[in-house]
């Protein structure tokens, strides 16, 4: 099976609907004057930035490994099925979060730390299968670049991880970690295609 493009195709759909269902959930409460809703009301802007922001990311990265791989295979295909079942999972955790922080609930902290961190699990496995030898890569693939993607992900599930397992601590310690993750990771896209020094 060769070419992306249905896959690349599908997959920005399910990006594009996860996006979108994360403002579904920043409502008003309804209790007292809109003023004092649109403040009260900031726990849900919180979460809905470091949300959006991180799936933006994930999007535009997994853009850029695509422009590296030539071809897919049948278990490409279901690993990167996995993959976007986590992303279209995202909402569900983002408004437990949204909705719990004021609280400063750790089971909510928890709970989204543990999505992004399987999530991080499906993309290095999504990557890595295609990249081992080269097994998916174009032609014409850029080796700085692999290399770059590679460094990159290499410590996404352990970051990940030490930021959920935060969230026992306090909620929001583990909030200021996954708003650090996300700009990381903004930061850190900018330089795939560095070579290294």
């Amino acid at each position: 099976m060769n070419g992306t493009a249905r896959l690349e195709t599908f997959s920005d759909g399910v990006f594009a609907i996860a996006a979108t269902l994360l403002i579904l959930d920043v409502n008003l409460s309804g209790d007292g004057s809109v003023a004092h809703q649109l403040v009260d009301a900031w726990p849900s802007y919180a979460v809905y930035a470091i949300s959006f922001l991180t799936l933006g990311i994930v999007w535009v990265n997994h853009h850029t490994v695509f422009t590296q791989i030539g071809r897919v295979d049948r278990t490409f295909l279901f690993i990167n099925v996995v993959f976007l079942m986590v992303v279209a999972f995202t909402p569900f955790p983002t408004r437990v979060l949204a909705e719990n922080l004021r609280d400063g609930s750790k089971a909510a902290a928890v709970a989204y730390g543990l999505t992004y961190t399987a999530m991080s699990i499906c993309y290095g496995a999504l990557w890595y299968y295609a990249s081992r030898g080269g097994r998916l890569l174009a032609d014409t693939a850029d080796p700085r670049l692999v290399s770059g993607i590679s460094r990159s992900f290499a410590p996404g599930t352990a970051i990940y991880a030490t930021a959920t397992a935060s969230s026992l601590i306090s909620a929001y310690l583990a909030v200021v970690l996954y708003a650090l993750i996300a700009l990381f990771y903004v930061l850190e896209s900018s330089i795939f295609g560095r070579a290294d020094e």
